[in-house]
C-alpha cells in the first residue's frame, strides 16, 4: 500500500501548531525533537535556533501521519506557492463539524461545513497557522 503523509513547515510555531492538532485529531504527538538536539558536529547543516522544532510527528491513523518542523526558508517557499490543501475524510457528520469548528477557530472559513450541491457533507477553512483544510464525510461506498 502506498501512503502519503503531509509535511508542513512553520516559521517558529510548529510546537504550538502540533499541540493544537493533538486536540483536533484527539491523538498524541509520537515524536518531537528540537534543533538543539542535533550533535554539535552537524549544527552547520541547520539555520534554525536550538529551541525550534526540527521534526514533529502526529499519527492520525494507522496509515496517516502529520509531520512538521520549524524551517523558515521552507516556510517562505510554502507560503509563496500555497498550492496545497489537506483533506480529511471523517467517519460522521458530527466528526466533520467538530474538526471543522476546531480548525477554523481563529482562522478563516472558506466554505461553511454543510451539505453541498455535489452531494457531499463538506467544509473548507484555513487554520490559525495558515494551513488550508478540506473536511468531508467519508464515502459510504
Amino acid at each position: 500500500m502506498i501512503t502519503i503523509n503531509p509535511y508542513i513547515y512553520f516559521d517558529g510555531n510548529c510546537e504550538e501548531a502540533f499541540n493544537f492538532y493533538e486536540s483536533v485529531f484527539r491523538k498524541k504527538i509520537s515524536h518531537i525533537s528540537k534543533y538543539g538536539d542535533v550533535p554539535t558536529s552537524d549544527k552547520t547543516l541547520f539555520q534554525e535556533s536550538d529551541e525550534k522544532i526540527m521534526h514533529a510527528t502526529l499519527p492520525i491513523s494507522n496509515e496517516t501521519m502529520l509531520n512538521g518542523s520549524d524551517n523558515s526558508l521552507a516556510y517562505k517557499e510554502m507560503i509563496k506557492y500555497k498550492s496545497f490543501s489537506l483533506i480529511i475524510h471523517a467517519d460522521s457528520k458530527e466528526e466533520v463539524d467538530r474538526m471543522f469548528e476546531k480548525l477554523s477557530e481563529n482562522g478563516q472559513i472558506k466554505v461553511p461545513a454543510g451539505l453541498t450541491f455535489w452531494g457531499s457533507y463538506y467544509g473548507q477553512c484555513i487554520d490559525q497557522f495558515g494551513i488550508n483544510w478540506k473536511i468531508t464525510l467519508a464515502s459510504e461506498n
